[in-house]
């Protein structure tokens, strides 16, 4: 029987311009734990936003507890019924225009994670507060080699004015490492590959993806002896799990490079760079599974994922669904409208649970990466045709190993401030503090 030498947690396969963070292997974990059968795996957070609110009735489930059934867009998730808590009663009071007039969509994402009011201006004194992920990223962000992960499926825009007054810097951004300072998010696969599986380098990145480029080579390509050399300490589980992970990489990979190829007949040696898929639904699952990856490897532990701006109109003809969903949201109880924005609201769903299907189909111990995250989906608006702001469309997936009790719908007194989540969030990613945004206490009933 091969044995296992053990190797560090931060152990990287290294290669021109490259530097592979590995998953957890067997052979990086304590022999007693792991004989024990108790190894101890990081607890990740992810926040997923959902634009534009929801049709409530087509949201809510009925009945609490574990006894609740699944509503019509919510359906999509059913196979993950045991991996979620369902909220009732969540409110973002701050998205309320509380004297600012319009511009629910910027409050709205800019409230999200931050729990703050936005300051209602188009120029450079912009100022909100800290969000929650940059709040634990603070504490925990020196665990690992990137202290969070900002992605969108909208490009970046951090000036002008594109609600009602309200800088776009608020519609476009989740992330806040300051009261004024926006992170912003990457939207871009291929730089987001390029961010995990590149090693700082500057000069040795440009020349490896020069390489890859010009000899069609993939990024492994430049860790293969690496590679070679870390398979003979491992034991035959690990190796196996090497070998599946690298596959893994190299689809990601193969799917990223090929996203934006060309329908266009372009001249001998000349090829379009890869960058956003054309199609939504193809952008949304890549940009899943690189939030996936970050975790497998503890890239990151902390990720957020703007899957479209509040006030987005995007259409979806693959639907039937030919008007924007920004107008449809207000659909002022047309029938039409209301059916075509269900079918977007449950879309979305099904896109949301593309994800825990990947982390749950990614094995850490006896458990999988679903059991080792909790992955907050929803938006800060209820009701899209009014704008409402309480008893938001907010889904919990993953138990934070073992932290958070799921297979439940839990409803809170209404008007029960989101930022109180959070809170329990904190507290259980080791980054516990008092207070943040609107938040009165702890929610009970969670842990």
């Amino acid at each position: 029987m091969i044995r296992s030498t053990h190797i560090p947690r931060r152990t990287f396969l290294r290669g021109l311009g490259t530097a592979l963070a590995l998953p957890a292997f067997e052979a990086m974990l304590p022999a007693r734990a792991l004989a024990a059968g108790n190894a101890k795996f990081p607890t990740r957070m992810a926040f997923v936003y959902i634009p534009n609110g929801v049709i409530p009735e087509k949201w809510h489930v009925k009945g609490e507890g574990s006894g609740f059934q699944f509503s019509h867009i919510l359906e999509p998730l059913k196979a993950h019924r045991e991996d979620l808590l369902v909220f009732s009663g969540l409110a973002h009071t701050k998205a309320r225009s509380n004297g600012d007039g319009a511009g629910d969509h910027a409050r709205a994402n800019a409230t999200f994670l931050t729990g703050r009011q936005a300051r209602k201006t188009s120029g450079a004194d912009i100022r909100v507060g800290v969000s929650v992920d940059q709040l634990a990223a603070q504490k925990i962000g020196d665990k690992t080699r990137l202290p969070s992960l900002e992605l969108s499926s909208d490009g970046r825009r951090m000036s002008g004015n594109c609600d009602s007054g309200y800088s776009c810097a608020y519609q476009f951004n989740l992330a806040w490492k300051s009261e004024s300072t926006p992170l912003p998010p990457e939207s871009n696969p291929s730089l987001v590959f390029e961010r995990l599986f590149s090693n700082g380098n500057n000069r040795e990145k440009n020349e490896s993806r020069i390489r890859r480029e010009r000899y069609k080579k993939s990024i492994l390509d430049f860790v293969l002896e690496d590679a070679k050399a870390l398979e003979k300490k491992l034991g035959y589980t690990d190796q196996r799990k090497l070998d599946e992970y690298l596959t893994s990489v190299r689809e990601l990979e193969k799917r990223v490079t090929g996203s934006a190829a060309s329908s266009v007949e372009l001249p001998e040696g000349f090829s379009k760079p890869a960058g956003k898929p054309r199609d939504f639904g193809a952008h949304v699952r890549m940009m899943a599974d690189m939030m996936a990856l970050a975790f497998q490897t503890d890239s990151t532990r902390i990720a957020t994922y703007l899957l479209a701006h509040d006030g987005d109109n995007r259409s979806y003809p693959h639907l039937g669904v030919k008007g924007g969903h920004h107008s449809l949201s207000h659909h002022r109880n047309n029938s039409r409208n209301i059916a075509d924005l269900t079918k977007i609201n449950r879309y979305h769903c099904e896109l949301f649970a593309h994800f825990l299907d990947r982390l749950k189909s990614i094995k850490e111990g006896d458990e999988t990466l679903l059991d080792h995250s909790m992955i907050v989906y929803g938006g800060a608006i209820g009701d899209g045709n009014r704008h409402t702001h309480h008893d938001l469309p907010v889904v919990l997936a993953g138990n934070a190993n073992g932290a958070i009790k799921t297979g439940r719908h839990i409803v809170y007194p209404r008007e029960t401030p989101m930022s109180n989540l959070f809170l329990n969030m904190l507290q259980i990613m080791g980054a516990p503090t008092q207070r943040m945004g609107d938040s009165t206490g702890l929610l009970k009933g969670l842990l």
